[in-house]
């Protein structure tokens, strides 16, 4: 039994649709044996695919071939995450990185705290609106 590369990777979860299957394999995203590969590639069991999502790069084994969608909990069953450590290091340490990149409280202000702004100016402005006592 073979299968299309597209509809594999869609079938074991590594993309959420068959559309977004078939454009990352177009765009060179997907290789076998370090060579992109078309949507339409047929597969085996034992080929081992490298799917880039920048800056890392997973790779999985293929174990079993399926043509529908499985569940969450069967993946395993159907493909083997091979991913190099090193790989999936990069991974933890973006992970960290994008934790620590904002400050809490810096940024765009609520929509509760612009209102609170917003109340907090409006106040302000009613001691200032008579220009008379100032002269």
């Amino acid at each position: 039994m073979e299968c299309r590369v597209d509809k594999w990777l869609w079938a074991v979860r590594v993309f959420k649709t068959r559309s977004l299957a078939a454009d990352a394999c177009k765009k060179g995203r997907v290789l076998m044996q370090g060579v992109a590969v078309k949507p339409s590639r047929e597969l085996k069991v034992g080929d081992v695919l490298q799917v880039r999502r920048n800056p890392i790069i997973y790779t999985f084994k293929v174990v079993a071939l399926t043509q529908n969608r499985v569940g969450a909990k069967l993946v395993p069953q159907f493909m083997a995450n091979v991913t190099a450590p090193d790989q999936l290091e990069l991974l933890e340490v973006l992970k960290l990185d994008q934790s620590n990149r904002r400050a809490k409280g810096l940024g765009r202000p609520t929509k509760k705290e612009r209102r609170d702004l917003d109340d907090f100016f409006d106040d302000a402005t009613c001691y200032f609106d008579d220009e008379d006592e100032w002269d």
